[in-house]
């Protein structure tokens, strides 16, 4: 076989994988959703639940966020609020001791151990019928909890998500576009899902499940919003979406923020196949999805080296390989210059192209991060993007605060928690 056969075939099995991964399969899902969809039964039973939030390092939001919880539309006397703190140094453990409601459990790590030790303490005694974890940033719309909830009343259901809103004002075009644009694609794909049987992971910041289907984490692990709906599946239950129960949160504002988030993630998503194996087994129902809509895409780079390399010795052979390259190259310079240069309506246009080139990138390096880095994995995420993500949670609380009309100091009193 000669070298422009093969590099034929590099070019158009390249070509057809990376369609399968961005558009055959979320419409198969579309179609599957629209023919064979399994509605959730919703009631209004109000069972127990314990809200777990772990919290590292988060005085500057901590006061507001158990006023916001107090406020919620849910009875408080079927809710155990139990706080989590990871090794906090900037005085949340002693804005912990100012709490008096008799609901309110206050725990202490005394090393820094991540959020999965400090999810796995939070679980433990937990008395409610239903657990609820939360990120100490998200707001969340006064009905959310009771609508979240409400989906419990059906059996077969045995974790429930809610609708993640994002903000992106003051955001820059390449975080507006992953923050928009791909977020609006990666929710499309998750209701599909949904609707079919179960999305493959929910919004870590605002979901629930059952307490008699919890499993304890392992240690080090970054992705629990997929690790434990999928362990809530592969006990015979669902794991769907509430688009009523909304809640708000921020994401960085620049694409290089955006880029750090994403290999944290994207490390997670290796990470998840070495301390669960059983998700590539016949255990795990989603067995399909999970390679068609994660692990695809993990291998999307390896996908477009191929095809570029393969056009680029096919380009004199005809128009066809030779446009291919061109655009290729026209692609990357474009997400390039939006990157790098702040030209507005460059910047706009080009934004797309830089995230998907961020996303890719961060799935290779992702992967490096997975491979070498020493010690927890979950460290890898750096001390820049921490505080800026604490700005803007700060941020986020001040706006979601405005837009409910919650007076925070009335609702502590009223409560009866100081201040």
């Amino acid at each position: 076989m000669s070298g422009a056969h093969i590099s034929t075939y590099v070019f158009w099995i390249a070509a057809c994988l990376m369609l399968y991964t961005y558009v055959g399969y979320p419409f198969w899902m579309y179609l599957r959703s629209r023919l064979q969809p399994r509605p959730q039964k919703q009631g209004s039973t109000l069972p127990s639940v314990s809200i777990i939030l772990a919290v590292h390092n988060g005085a500057a939001l901590l006061r507001q966020k158990v006023a916001h919880l107090l406020s919620l539309d849910y009875p408080q006397d079927r809710i155990e609020i139990k706080i989590v703190s990871d090794g906090s140094t900037d005085g949340t453990d002693d804005i912990l001791k100012e709490f008096q409601d008799s609901h309110i459990k206050c725990f202490r790590c005394p090393e820094h151990s991540g959020k999965a030790a400090a999810l796995n303490i939070g679980m433990q005694g937990a008395t409610g019928e239903i657990l609820l974890f939360l990120d100490i940033r998200p707001w969340i719309e006064s009905k959310a909890v009771q609508l979240l909830i409400s989906n419990f009343e059906d059996p077969h259901v045995g974790c429930v998500a809610g609708e993640l809103v994002l903000r992106d004002d003051g955001h820059d075009a390449g975080a507006s576009a992953v923050g928009g644009l791909y977020w609006r694609y990666e929710k499309w794909i998750r209701n599909s899902e949904a609707r079919v049987d179960s999305p493959l992971g929910v919004y870590g910041g605002f979901y629930a499940i059952r307490r008699k289907l919890a499993t304890a984490l392992p240690e080090g692990t970054i992705l629990d919003d997929m690790l434990q709906p999928l362990s809530v599946i592969r006990q015979g239950y669902r794991s769907v979406l509430d688009l009523r129960a909304r809640v708000y949160d921020i994401w960085p504002k620049s694409l290089r923020g955006e880029f750090h988030r994403k290999v944290r993630t994207l490390a997670g998503n290796f990470q998840l196949i070495q301390i669960a194996p059983w998700l590539l087994s016949r255990q795990n129902r989603l067995r399909f999805e999970l390679v068609s809509h994660k692990l695809m895409r993990l291998v999307v780079p390896i996908f477009l080296v191929m095809l570029l390399v393969s056009s680029a010795l096919l380009a004199r052979e005809s128009v066809l390989y030779a446009g291919a390259f061109f655009s290729q190259i026209v692609f990357y310079m474009l997400a390039a210059l939006g990157a790098w240069r702040s030209i507005p309506i460059l910047t706009r246009i080009a934004a797309p192209a830089s995230a998907f080139c961020m996303l890719n990138a961060a799935a290779v390096v992702g992967f490096y991060k997975f491979l070498f880095t020493r010690g927890p994995l979950w460290k890898i995420w750096t001390t820049s993007v921490p505080a800026s993500l604490a700005a803007d949670g700060q941020e986020s609380v001040n706006w979601n605060a405005t837009t409910l009309r919650l007076d925070l100091d009335d609702r502590l009193r009223t409560k009866g928690v100081t201040r």
